[in-house]
């Protein structure tokens, strides 16, 4: 099993540690030498040597064949560095504000999912987001996460934490460590918690997969949740990221569901949404896309207009992703004939959804709330 994932990034070539958020950029022609030394069976470069050494003291590549060592991944002619991929919109929760509305336990098949893992690395996937639903109880999650590991991806899980404390769950990611595992909070008590995800219970097992998963010296974050069930709790958040010394973001702004709907607006804690930073463009479509259950790719989990069957296309689909994003991100709708489109700080996917889920104007345009 690797070590090291030796990969083009962009414009970039990076050497990376599953399991570190430190890496080192590398040239071309560096690049190149390692490439040519792991096809050879031969010892890795010393400058590749020392670098690492520094880079990470418990590591040292000396007299030790490049080949076992690094896994060198190929160029892709496609230039995507990231993806997400929905396991399966199933989840054991039922939260009244969750974006993804219906929740199916719906999926590909295990040939299938191998077949996508490979289109992923092949287009040129290095960082890849596995989520749900819950991904950790979709029922191929270890499967699918052995393989893109053995791929040579720096894999992120986005989690609300429930099956954290599974013993087999923990041996993969401490074995063959996650890029980042990324938790849900909902709340501080039993009370606040529970009353969001409308499962009595979820706060003892968010809890116990908390502590094993923080124990087992996991990379964590907590995207805390605020809502009008656990608003009253924000402080009490807050402090358990802090007592665990974890990094943790806020968020306070619900969307509608992906499909347009409103039911997922009500579970806004209204004294305390925030005003949008202003979008100024992203890289969707282009360089990152996210892909469904169904192995469908779109240019990002909000603008699912005009996917594509990846399991019917092929990775030749991909091509076709630029210019549906750019075709997504134009003014349409009921922002078409806005005079004030110059000076927009909207993301067109998103005030689309909001506009089939018939949301005031003022919840997602900067303009509508003058």
């Amino acid at each position: 099993m690797h070590e090291l994932i030796a990969s083009p990034f962009l414009d970039h070539h990076l050497v990376l540690r599953p399991g570190s958020l430190q890496g080192l950029t590398i040239t071309d022609r560096h690049y190149q030498e390692l490439r040519q030394a792991a096809k050879a069976s031969e010892d890795p470069p010393a400058w590749l040597v020392d670098a690492v050494r520094r880079a990470w003291s418990d590591i040292d590549l000396a007299g030790r064949p490049a080949s076992e060592t690094v896994l060198v991944r190929t160029p892709s002619p496609y230039g995507y560095g990231r993806a997400s991929y929905e396991l399966n919109l199933g989840c054991n929760y039922d939260c009244e504000h969750c974006y993804l509305g219906l929740k199916r336990f719906e999926g590909l098949s295990w040939p299938d999912r191998e077949r996508l893992l490979y289109i992923l690395r092949d287009v040129g996937v290095l960082w890849l987001q596995l989520t749900g639903g819950e991904p950790l109880i979709d029922r191929l999650f270890p499967e699918v996460y052995g393989l893109a590991y053995e791929l040579g991806m720096m894999l992120t899980i986005s989690s609300n934490g429930s099956r954290l404390h599974d013993p087999k769950i923990l041996d993969l990611l401490t074995t063959r460590r996650p890029y980042r595992v990324t938790l849900s909070v909902y709340g501080a008590t039993p009370e606040g918690y529970d009353s969001l995800t409308r499962r009595p219970g979820s706060f003892k097992k968010f809890e116990k997969g908390l502590l094993a998963a923080h124990e087992a010296g996991l990379p964590l974050r907590l995207n805390l949740i605020i809502t009008r069930h656990n608003a009253h709790e924000i402080d009490a958040m807050r402090a358990m990221a802090e007592r665990l010394g974890l990094p943790y973001m806020e968020y306070t702004n619900i969307s509608p569901t992906i499909y347009g709907g409103a039911e997922s607006l009500p579970a806004q804690s209204v004294e305390h949404l925030r005003q949008r930073k202003p979008f100024t463009g992203c890289n969707a479509g282009h360089t990152f896309f996210h892909v469904d259950p169904h192995g469908r790719a779109s240019i990002c989990k909000v603008g699912r207009d005009s996917q594509i069957p990846l399991m019917e296309e092929g990775i030749e689909g991909l091509r076709r992703l630029p210019g549906i994003a750019d075709s997504l991100l134009l003014r349409q709708g009921g922002c078409s004939g806005c005079t004030l489109s110059g000076s927009c700080g909207t993301c067109m996917p998103l005030a689309k959804r909001y506009r089939e889920a018939n949301a005031p104007l003022a919840s997602y345009c900067q303009h509508g709330r003058r």
